[in-house]
């Protein structure tokens, strides 16, 4: 790619673009009660808004890391979130954000997928 087609609207357009379809696809092929964690701990992030798309995009695809190898592993999800899933998410996205404000029913939407996924 050339430097034009990186810093042009191409690169800002189809390249976040792509990452986000390929993610997708990444958890789409996760065991159901992984995918239904990970979907779940996708929408409470969207309240973690890093200051800027490649934190963002590198923050789901680590998450996606993440559950495939506990995928693979058979770790369940308690597990990998423990029994605090808003604590769970809040330590994760640190990592890529200051974060934001969580309502809430957020938190408990989050609480309660999680449940359900866990089994």
């Amino acid at each position: 790619m050339s430097e034009v087609e990186k810093s042009g609207i191409i690169a800002k357009v189809i390249g976040p673009k792509k990452r986000w379809r390929a993610y997708k696809a990444r958890v789409k092929e996760l065991p159901e009660n992984h995918r239904t964690a990970v979907e779940a701990i996708e929408r409470y992030l969207m309240h973690f808004v890093p200051a800027d798309s490649d934190s963002a995009e590198s923050m789901f695809e680590d998450l996606a890391d993440l559950f495939e190898r506990a995928a693979a592993d058979g770790t369940s999800i308690r597990e990998i979130v423990g029994e605090d899933p808003t604590e769970f998410v809040k330590t994760f996205a640190q990592n890529y954000s200051e974060g934001g404000y969580v309502p809430a029913r957020t938190r408990k939407q989050l609480t309660d997928a999680i449940e359900r996924a866990a089994g």
